[in-house]
Formats: structure tokens, C-alpha cells, sequence
């Protein structure tokens, strides 16, 4: 027979779980980042705690006290000539303002440049006394001056302040640390340095980026907006409405130019801005009613030209010119100084006189009366001679003077004139007219009457007609004032 095998029993071992539970891959790609970072800090640091002590060297101390004393020496030599700078840029009255804003870059950094050429002066003659390795502290610190210089001059065309300030300080730092040869360190540090949301990642390397770049667009894009307006504005064929919004639409393109392109500039996927913009141009409509009605309405007034700047318009008791057309508003400034700051819509809804529209010829109207005494034919035409007299009275479209009514006192007249400056004023003009009316007037013998009242004084207790008591007589026309 054959016999069975027998098999040991065999224990049935578990598997008992660790104390520790497996990281997910969230967490470990957060910690594989976190040890990288630390890594590349530690590296950086090293790197740095190794140049500092390479400058303890003999040779390297006494370029570290050369470029010292050459920082001092240039110092006091900038101070000295900043009075003299300063007295001759006074002189420069005739000079463009881009030109005294270059001149003054150059001023403010007369130090610095002045450091460069010591620098630049010493680090040629040691080379050629001594081994180039001597001086190459010297050289470093010349190159880092002289980016530092050309960097500053070059910010000057930027002309907001805190723009400026913003490339001009990337830029600092930037080029020291490429001639240091640290960017790629530090920039690898700063990649590191990032906040996850979904698949975006955003670092602070990023952040950095898009500021200095869009900065720089926004620079340049408001540069060529200028430069584009002055010229479009030196081209008389183009009406001035018409320049005002062609410069608009140039400056929008350019600056919505400059902002996208920062942004793809920087890795940003503009795809998804499509649904926002979407959602944002809804809530505009329905929360800034107002306001997108200004500017549908500002575009509406440069395409029609109904008003243009210099323009003399009357909106209610707002009477000036038209000194700037807005894209939320139409400033105005009156004769006493005043600058009023129309709403666009209030202009197309509202009923506006504007008396330079076609053409700038404005008539005006004056009122007077003279006495029933004074020949009528007479006063028409000294009054028709005396207008004409006056400067801004137009000759060629001649005064009239017509009698509109008899009154109580006088024989009333218009005398109606036409001028073709109204930005000179309207107030002025007629205070002029009827000044010139009063010398005509009075050389003339032609009296002006005005309304007069006799008084009379009766006795205590004197009874008119009808029983009442006497007091006040009535007004009578033409008669004296009798005690």
C-alpha cells in the first residue's frame, strides 16, 4: 500500500499593519518639495558662507578696502559737484523736459558714475602690475556699478513713480545676482517656493516674473501711447473728437496688449480667462449700470462729434468750454475757474446748447429804453453806431436795433449783435456794448428815464373822496419826488 504523505501543519502568519500609514501622493510630492527646498537653502547658504570667507584672504581684503575707499572718494567728489550740477541745470531753460529729466538721472547719480571710472581706472592699472586674479573684486564690483547706473538712467522713461520703482529694484537685484552667479540658485529657490490649487501651480519665482515683465509691457506700452497720441494730435486733418478717441482705442489696445501678454509671458493659461471675462462682463451690466452707461455714452459722443474739446457749451447753469473729454465724464471749466465733471450720459440724454457746434458766429441780445422825449429813429441808429464800436462785435453781420414795446416810463428797444468768440466770453461783451450804449447816450443828449414816485404829506385826520383816510399818493410816472 502506498502510504500518504504527511505534510507538517504549517502556521498561518498575518501580516500586521505598520505604525506608520502610507503617504498619499499629495503628501509626498509636498514633502519631496520641502526636502528639495531645504537642500537647495542649505546649498545657497554654503555658497555664501563660502565667498565671505574667501574674502578673508590676504589679496581679497585689500580689494575689499580698495573698493571702500574708492565708494568714499567718489561720495565726496559726488557731493561736491551736485551745487555746481544743480546751478548748471538751472541754466537749461530751453532745454525739453525728456532732455532735463535725463540730465537730471545723471546728476542724481553722479557717485555712482563716478565710482565706475575710479573702479574701472584702478582695476587696468593692476592688471598690468599685478596678476588679474588680484583684481577681480574690483572688476566685479565696477561691472555691478555700472549695470546699477545704466539700469537707473534707463527707468527714467518710465514715468509713473511706483512703476518705476518697481522695475528699476527687480532689476537691481537681478543683475547682482547674475554677475555674482547666483541666479540660478536663487531662482531655484523660488520655484520651490509655490502654492498648489488643482493642476496650478503658482510660485513665487512666477509672481516675480509677471510683476517685472507686465511692469516693463505696461512701461512700454504707455510710452508708445504718448508718443502715438502726440503725434495723432500735431495732425490737423483729424478732428479733435476724432483724436480723442482714436488715442483712447490705441491706449486700450496697448495696455490690454501688455497685460495678456504678461500673462502667457509668465505661463498663465488664458483659456480659462474666457469664462471669466464672461461672468465679469454680466456682472458689470447688471451692478455698474451707470457707469458702463458713461462710457457707451463717451464713445457715442467721440463718434458723433456733437462735442469736441474747446467747444463752448450751456448744460443748465453750467456755462465754459469744454477743456478734456473723459471715457466716464466731460470736464468743463467755466469763467470763474471752475472745473465741472459732466456724466457722458447727462450730455446725450439731457438737453445741451452748444455754441460753437457748426460754426462759432453767436448772437446776443441787449434790452434799454430811452424817453418818449428822444427822437426813436434817432436812438436806433446811435445805438446801432455804439455797438458796432466795440471790438469782438462782428462788422460784417451789422447790429440791429428795433422797438419791442411802449412802456410805462420809456420806449423800450433790442439791439441785437453777433460775435464769433464765445470762449471769450458773453457777460463781458454785453457789459461792454451797454457801456458803449451810456457814452452814446450821454454825447447825445438821449435820456435813460427810471420809474419815480411823488409823495405828498397831508395833515392829521385829512378825508379824501369817499371817506378814507388819506396817507400815500400812488405812483405817478415822470414826476419828481416833492417833500
Amino acid at each position: 500500500m502506498e502510504q500518504e504523505e504527511i505534510k507538517p501543519p504549517q502556521d498561518t502568519i498575518e501580516e500586521v499593519p505598520s505604525a506608520e500609514a502610507p503617504l498619499v501622493d499629495g503628501e509626498e510630492e509636498l514633502a519631496e518639495e520641502i526636502s528639495t527646498l531645504s537642500e537647495q537653502v542649505v546649498d545657497l547658504a554654503q555658497e555664501g558662507g563660502n565667498f565671505l570667507l574667501s574674502l578673508t584672504q590676504t589679496w581679497r581684503l585689500y580689494q575689499v578696502g580698495i573698493i571702500i575707499a574708492l565708494a568714499v572718494v567718489s561720495w565726496g567728489l559726488g557731493r561736491m559737484l551736485d551745487p555746481k550740477l544743480e546751478d548748471w541745470l538751472r541754466g537749461r531753460e530751453g532745454w525739453s523736459k525728456r532732455r532735463l529729466r535725463f540730465a537730471l538721472q545723471l546728476r542724481r547719480r553722479a557717485s555712482m558714475i563716478i565710482f565706475v571710472i575710479l573702479t574701472w581706472i584702478t582695476m587696468t592699472i593692476m592688471r598690468e602690475v599685478t596678476w588679474p586674479s588680484r583684481s577681480y573684486l574690483i572688476g566685479l564690483a565696477c561691472t555691478i556699478a555700472l549695470a546699477w547706473v545704466a539700469v537707473g538712467i534707463a527707468s527714467f522713461v518710465v514715468e509713473n513713480r511706483a512703476l518705476r520703482r518697481l522695475i528699476k529694484w527687480g532689476l537691481w537685484i537681478y543683475v547682482t545676482l547674475f554677475y555674482l552667479g547666483a541666479i540660478d540658485e536663487v531662482s531655484g529657490v523660488l520655484n520651490n517656493l509655490a502654492l498648489s490649487v488643482g493642476d496650478m501651480r503658482l510660485s513665487l519665482l512666477d509672481v516675480i516674473r509677471a510683476v517685472v515683465i507686465t511692469g516693463a509691457l505696461f512701461a512700454i506700452a504707455r510710452m508708445f501711447s504718448r508718443t502715438s497720441a502726440e503725434q495723432i494730435q500735431k495732425n490737423e486733418d483729424i478732428s479733435p473728437s476724432m483724436q480723442v478717441l482714436v488715442v483712447k482705442f490705441l491706449q486700450m489696445v496697448l495696455y490690454g496688449a501688455a497685460f495678456f501678454i504678461g500673462l502667457k509671458a509668465v505661463g498663465v493659461d488664458l483659456t480659462g480667462l474666457a469664462v471669466l471675462s464672461g461672468a465679469i462682463g454680466v456682472g458689470l451690466g447688471f451692478g455698474l449700470q451707470k457707469v458702463v452707461s458713461n462710457l457707451v455714452s463717451g464713445v457715442i459722443i467721440l463718434l458723433d462729434k456733437s462735442i469736441k474739446p474747446g467747444d463752448v457749451i450751456s448744460l443748465g447753469e453750467t456755462f465754459g468750454w469744454i477743456q478734456q473729454l473723459g471715457a466716464r465724464y466731460v470736464s468743463v471749466v467755466t469763467r470763474d475757474g471752475r472745473e465741472y465733471l459732466i456724466p457722458n450720459e447727462d450730455l446725450i440724454t439731457g438737453q445741451v446748447v452748444n455754441w460753437s457746434h457748426t460754426n462759432a458766429f453767436v448772437r446776443l441780445d441787449i434790452f434799454f429804453g430811452t424817453a418818449y422825449a428822444n427822437d426813436p429813429h434817432l436812438v436806433r441808429k446811435i445805438a446801432i453806431e455804439a455797438a458796432t464800436s466795440v471790438d469782438r462785435v462782428l462788422s460784417f453781420r451789422p447790429p440791429v436795433c428795433h422797438i419791442v414795446g411802449f412802456g410805462d416810463s420809456s420806449v423800450d428797444y433790442i439791439l441785437r449783435f453777433w460775435i464769433d468768440d464765445p470762449t471769450g466770453g458773453l457777460t463781458n461783451i454785453r457789459g461792454n456794448v451797454y457801456l458803449a450804449l451810456w457814452d452814446a447816450f450821454k454825447d447825445n443828449g438821449i435820456d435813460i428815464p427810471f420809474p419815480q414816485r411823488e409823495v405828498r404829506l397831508l395833515s392829521d385826520g385829512a378825508i379824501g373822496e369817499g371817506g378814507t383816510e388819506v396817507g400815500e399818493a400812488g405812483a405817478t410816472p415822470g414826476r419828481s419826488i416833492a417833500d
